[in-house]
């Protein structure tokens, strides 16, 4: 587990299982977003069992599962719905973090004001290139 902080309340971490959610209370999180959707690896635990685990560690838990590269205005908008409505400070996940940050990023451009060149340098801090997020931002 690799966890970025992209701004205040919000971070971004690579795959999660259920024996992390423990250190993941530890460490202060109150929310988790994940990205991942059903089955797409080997050894991915479930959804339900995610949830649940959760739940019972006191975490909310949104699923907003998405592909690499597909994020449509529906997932967007619900992504923006989980960060107005989710008690921060919120960690989101997928297999590396990259859909997390993409989707973070696509959801924070979208608000009057936004500071474009400093969710990219967000980005790149969290080791993830910013380009292809400069790149969907800009079509």
């Amino acid at each position: 587990m690799q966890i970025h902080e992209l701004e205040p309340g919000f971070a971004i971490s690579d795959a999660l299982v259920v024996e992390d959610l423990e250190e993941v209370v530890r460490l202060g999180f109150k929310s988790i977003v994940c990205n991942r959707r059903p089955g797409e690896a080997d050894g991915q635990p479930d959804e339900s069992l995610m949830h649940q685990r959760c739940l019972a560690l006191g975490l909310a838990w949104r699923c907003i599962p998405v592909a690499p590269g597909e994020y449509g205005e529906a997932d967007i908008e619900a992504f923006g719905t989980a960060l107005e409505e989710l008690p921060p400070p919120i960690l989101a996940f997928c297999r590396t973090g990259r859909r997390a940050v993409h989707m973070w990023a696509h959801a924070r451009s979208c608000e009057p004001g936004c500071d474009i060149p400093a969710l990219l340098e967000a980005a790149h801090q969290a080791g993830h290139d910013p380009q292809p997020i400069h790149d969907m931002l800009n079509r």
